[in-house]
């Protein structure tokens, strides 16, 4: 990870890539952060994600509210 990476260095934080129904580890962590909140998504307890945009949410409410909005701005 470079000063140019849309992610901060946190310890503990998970690089990873969402796929249909699974996800891939590529940089070892505890936790994502949801897309919309910032909160800290356990990996044991992420379930919610975008494939498309490569996002994790922290609950399926967050994940429709996200999914909503893109839709409002012509941008799913």
């Amino acid at each position: 990870m470079n000063r140019f990476e849309k992610d901060p260095l946190i310890p503990g934080l998970a690089k990873v890539v969402y796929g249909d129904g699974e996800f891939r580890v590529l940089t070892p962590g505890t936790f994502v952060l949801c897309a919309v909140t910032g909160a800290s998504i356990p990996l044991e307890e992420l379930r919610y994600w975008n494939v498309a945009r490569q996002e994790a949410y922290a609950s399926a409410a967050i994940a429709t509210e996200r999914a909503e909005a893109l839709r409002a701005r012509g941008r799913d």
